[in-house]
């Protein structure tokens, strides 16, 4: 009887909450408005030709790494930075290497790890969801194959100091060291090119998230050239659908309509931290496009109210660490402001009592 291979036949599972996400939609760190008008309109120019012909990738990495002060060999395109990750884990994890996550943490790492047959090992993160430096260079052995950091942290938001995530990398020569900058946008600080002196760092990037692509699953790996070399033997190199290429460069020249937007998000970012502060509700303080608050038993109730109202977001209970936690996500400065008179009215109806008033 054929038979999925054992490590398969382990892995956990992602159930992401798609379908019926109707309302405001807070729940998946998406770009809450959508895409530049400008990709719209290159979307209404393409024709049957170009949706019939296999899809071009190399120009669209000329300019991606013009446009983050890179070379095309140290720039690869890809499927999202889901596919990223499987990349990587193909290219250099064996079954029983180790590979190191921080918990909690985007779950394709470990899923695309352990279906190497790898060993994931997850270390708890600190107090408040501090990156737990000295107890990751402590795990650190032969066998270490992987780090993955996401660098701010989903579901937390909280970051890495970059001077550790480097220590990680001079630790670690053997083990490539993974930082995921999905939300670079929303943070600022970057890793890019340090793989010039560490040649075992690689950076990570989407156009999923500010950019207002998700739906089109285009991302960028970028790693010291001489690696970036064998990762791209193991990628397909029609990876990257030719609607999405087509698409990127009208996205990445409309500058203007991301910095809006980004600005929009961090202005509500503040807001929402204030407004949990007056409830003394806990929070991680945030560096992406979301945040993650703590609840507790009245999450549950919490969630289906807010759903009730037409604003979804997203329960993070089963996280480690992070039981009767919400993750809610930030969009535009009105979107942030209908959010705040939701909330406050169902945390009200649920019975919290403001610390103050506001």
């Amino acid at each position: 009887m054929l038979k999925p291979r054992q490590a398969v036949r382990d892995l956990p599972t992602y159930h992401p909450p798609l379908g019926a996400r109707e309302g405001l939609r807070l729940d998946f760190n998406e770009n809450t408005v959508g895409c530049s008008p400008r990709v719209l309109e290159r979307l209404r120019q393409l024709n049957a030709a170009q949706v019939a012909c296999y899809p071009e990738r190399e120009p669209s990495e000329r300019l991606v790494a013009t446009h983050l002060s890179l070379t095309p060999p140290e720039t690869l395109l890809t499927n999202g930075v889901d596919e990223a990750i499987h990349l990587l884990s193909e290219t250099y994890l064996e079954p029983g290497d180790e590979v190191l996550i921080v918990v909690p943490t985007f779950s394709l790492y470990e899923i695309y790890a352990a279906a190497t047959g790898a060993k994931v090992i997850s270390i708890p993160s600190g107090e408040g969801f501090r990156f737990p430096t000295r107890e990751v260079l402590g795990r650190i052995t032969p066998q270490t194959r992987l780090i993955a950091v996401a660098n701010p942290n989903n579901p937390t938001g909280a970051v890495a100091p970059q001077n550790d995530l480097l220590a990680l990398a001079r630790s670690a020569p053997d083990a490539a060291l993974l930082v995921d900058e999905a939300y670079f946008e929303f943070y600022g600080e970057t890793l890019l090119g340090q793989w010039r002196a560490l040649p075992n760092l690689f950076v990570a990037r989407t156009f999923s998230k500010a950019y207002g692509l998700a739906g089109l699953r285009i991302g960028v790996l970028a790693g010291d050239s001489v690696q970036m070399k064998m990762v791209r033997r193991v990628s397909s190199p029609y990876n990257v659908n030719s609607v999405a290429l087509a698409c990127l460069p009208e996205a990445l020249a409309d500058e203007a309509y991301v910095r809006h937007y980004v600005e929009e998000v961090c202005q509500g970012r503040e807001l929402l931290e204030q407004e949990l502060r007056h409830w003394d509700i806990p929070y991680c303080p945030s560096h992406a496009n979301f945040l993650l608050a703590r609840l507790g038993w009245l999450n549950s109730e919490f969630i289906v109210r807010m759903r009730q109202r037409g604003i979804l977001v997203r329960d993070r209970s089963r996280d480690y660490g992070c039981e009767g936690c919400v993750r809610i996500t930030l969009g535009t400065r009105e979107q942030t402001e209908r959010l705040l008179v939701d909330l406050r009215q169902v945390l009200e109806e649920i019975g919290v009592k403001q610390a103050r008033a506001v």
